[in-house]
């Protein structure tokens, strides 16, 4: 395995893992800002109030685009096994 091998899939695997992680951590920090002007109108300053919203989103997110994350992971690796297989 050379070295130009190494860092093509360790370049890859960071733009996948880029990839996956961009819809839910954007869906919490749309919540968390939503949340967070509401608390700042009504004056309520409960640290509660945006963890629970938070999390069922994000959750909720995976849930609908989990398929779609599972098929990039397998796609990923598949491209990395036949670069090994094709190396022996």
């Amino acid at each position: 395995m050379t070295i130009d091998v190494f860092v093509d899939v360790f370049k890859q695997g960071i733009e996948v893992i880029l990839i996956l992680i961009t819809p839910p951590l954007l869906v919490s920090l749309i919540a968390g800002l939503i949340i967070g002007v509401l608390q700042a109108a009504t004056q309520i300053h409960e640290q509660t109030l945006t963890f629970a919203p938070k999390i069922i989103l994000t959750f909720l997110t995976i849930m609908f685009l989990g398929s779609w994350m599972l098929q990039k992971l397998v796609e990923y690796m598949q491209e990395i096994l036949e670069k090994f297989m094709g190396m022996v």
